[in-house]
């Protein structure tokens, strides 16, 4: 808008009546056109983000600030089922999911009970450990039980049954044998056990653990190596893409995948299972992003994007 000083005081030419009776009727119309411009701008417009965007316009970049180890899972809008996976709400209906937290948070209070053995098929083994840690603490079955919470939401609001092997609801464990009789008494139509690494420092990204092809004692995969290796490479690609983070620099030869015959877990399950190593809490970098509340939304989302695509077909 220009402005002239008060001390301004131009010669005004004269007007017809019509020019009179237009600028009349212009007097009466502006004052409401301005006011009415004024509440859609206050009220917001379809493109701005106000009511008129959308629903659910936002979701792709809520939950992207904040983040620490207390962040509780439930909320980030990117838990919506739109956003959580292919399919929608109730895309699942009548799936049974298992989630299996890796380590029982008190297990470090129970060190002879989780180091007694247990048959795994092919030999026997501890049954249980209590996991790794970050530099600074944090440890690694805070990290899988608040992945797993993150993970059945996100499941659920898809209409699947989600049971979990351990919510720090006992006092150790479960063993690795009754992990698998979890999953295989649900009986789940697919199993997912949620760790984090130990490695040295340098030495960065997720892996997706499958079962190899076990015939030996109480071990016997071979039903479930195929359908296993296609919920593991579903996992793993979506989530690099959901995560933005690169399969393991040091194994797996990049694939982000890697076969194991050693792990009861998957030794004495007979219902398609995988673990997935999510980082390397004992590298800096990885740390960074597995003490992140934000990033852990993000790794339940790609998770759970596996499980859906795989129940789906």
């Amino acid at each position: 808008m220009s402005y002239v000083g008060p001390d301004f005081d131009p010669p005004r030419p004269r007007r017809s009546p019509l020019r009179r009776t237009l600028t009349v009727v212009l007097a009466a119309l502006v004052p409401g056109t301005l006011l009415g411009w004024l509440a859609f701008e206050t009220l917001g417009g379809a493109d701005d983000g106000g009511p008129g965007r959308a629903a659910g316009a936002t979701s792709s970049t809520a939950g992207s600030a904040g983040g620490d180890p207390d962040d509780k899972p439930g909320a980030s809008a990117s838990q919506s089922p739109t956003a959580s996976a292919p399919g929608g709400a109730g895309a699942l209906a009548g799936k049974v999911v298992v989630i299996d937290p890796g380590h029982n948070p008190a297990n470090f209070a129970h060190t002879a009970e989780i180091n007694s053995k247990v048959d795994i098929g092919t030999h026997k083994k501890e049954c249980d450990t209590t996991g790794t840690t970050t530099n600074s603490g944090y440890t690694e079955a805070a990290f899988t039980l608040d992945v797993a919470h993150r993970l059945r939401t996100l499941l659920e609001r898809q209409g699947a049954t989600v049971k979990l092997t351990q919510d720090a609801d006992r006092p150790y464990g479960p063993c690795i044998d009754e992990r698998a009789r979890i999953g295989n008494s649900a009986p789940a139509d697919a199993v997912v056990s949620v760790h984090a690494d130990g490695a040295a420092s340098g030495q960065r990204g997720f892996h997706v653990i499958l079962p190899g092809a076990v015939h030996e004692g109480g071990a016997d995969t071979r039903a479930i190596v195929a359908p296993s290796r296609e919920l593991g490479e579903l996992i793993a690609d979506d989530f690099a893409e959901s995560t933005d983070t690169s399969p393991s620099n040091y194994v797996g030869d990049g694939t982000g995948l890697v076969t194991r015959e050693d792990l009861g877990g998957l030794n004495l399950s007979t219902v398609p299972k995988v673990f997935i190593e999510c980082g390397n809490m004992r590298d800096s970098k990885d740390a960074a992003l597995l003490t992140s509340g934000a990033w852990r939304q993000k790794a339940a989302q790609g998770i759970s994007e596996g499980i859906v695509s795989f129940l789906r077909g």
